[in-house]
């Protein structure tokens, strides 16, 4: 039987990293904001520890995590069907990118 499931097209792929994009911008500068009094600001002074840096690290994880957790919750019932495959993709490449903006984090 031939592949009946409909198929996004480039454009829908083009929508959802411009969404991509715009959500992961707008959750860092969510999460920094909201994870702003934990660590140090200097990171390189003598009595600096790493376990401030890693409360920081590991609020903004676990944030981003919910975070995306509560999109995909909340897109995968909104959106039509045929559009719903992207979700996985999106969700795994954001996951990445979260250890990612640990780096711009502490800059």
């Amino acid at each position: 039987m031939a592949d009946l499931r409909e198929k996004s097209g480039p454009l829908a792929l083009l929508v959802g990293l411009i969404s991509f994009i715009a959500f992961e911008v707008a959750a860092f500068y969510l999460l920094s904001f909201a994870t702003a009094g934990l660590g140090e600001s200097n990171q390189y002074q003598p009595n600096n520890t790493i376990v401030s840096n890693w409360v920081k690290t590991v609020t903004f994880l676990v944030l981003h995590l919910a975070l995306v957790l509560a999109a995909v919750l909340v897109l995968s019932n909104k959106l039509p069907r045929r559009y719903r495959g992207q979700l996985v993709g999106w969700l795994l490449l954001s996951l990445l990118v979260g250890f990612g903006l640990l780096i711009p984090l502490f800059y």
